[in-house]
């Protein structure tokens, strides 16, 4: 009983997702570089500003839990997607896995949470940043509707459409949705 590969050599498929996965969670790094590094400075958190209400850090669980579930995100789109988070190199299958099945945005969503626990443990930001971050979440719903599901919709056809059609954009399901299998 052989699988047609020698001894303990690894299959192309399995070397292949192991790649796609780690991309994934370079490109998933990446990212949280981002809005760990650059973005508090931008919105004005100041670390010193923690001490003054003890209370604050109970924000910190939705914090924690929203990140962990942006990165369980960058996790299916390499583990089931055999791609990353980034455009340049997409997901091969829809991700339906994990959060997915419950609202079709997970990622963006566990980083609003986690930023929005950022925000109340270290602070008050300025009128300017709260303006600025309306206008990045209007900027992530216009680029969602006007560029991600369209491409969505042209790479996996039918598939996308019928997800769609079972799983919010913005409120999560209270079931998680399975499509059917095919036969």
């Amino acid at each position: 009983m052989t699988d047609g590969h020698s001894g303990s050599a690894p299959s192309a498929v399995g070397e292949g997702r192991c790649l796609t996965t780690v991309a994934s969670l370079i490109v998933g790094a990446a990212f949280f570089a981002l809005w760990f590094w650059l973005l508090p400075q931008w919105l004005g958190f100041r670390v010193e500003m923690a001490d003054m209400a003890r209370w604050r850090w109970l924000a910190a669980v939705p914090s924690v839990l929203g990140f962990a579930v942006a990165l369980r995100c960058v996790w299916d789109f390499g583990r089931t997607g055999h791609g990353t988070p980034a455009p340049m190199v997409p997901p091969k299958r829809l991700v339906v896995a994990g959060f997915y099945c419950y609202v079709r945005n997970p990622m963006y969503l566990g980083f609003a949470a986690g930023w929005i626990g950022l925000w109340i443990v270290f602070g008050h930001p300025s009128p300017v940043a709260m303006a600025a971050v309306a206008a990045v979440a209007l900027g992530v719903h216009l680029f969602v509707i006007l560029y991600e599901e369209p491409t969505l919709r042209r790479k996996f056809g039918a598939e996308y459409e019928e997800y769609s059609r079972n799983v919010r954009r913005w409120w999560p399901r209270l079931r998680p949705w399975r499509p059917l299998t095919k036969s």
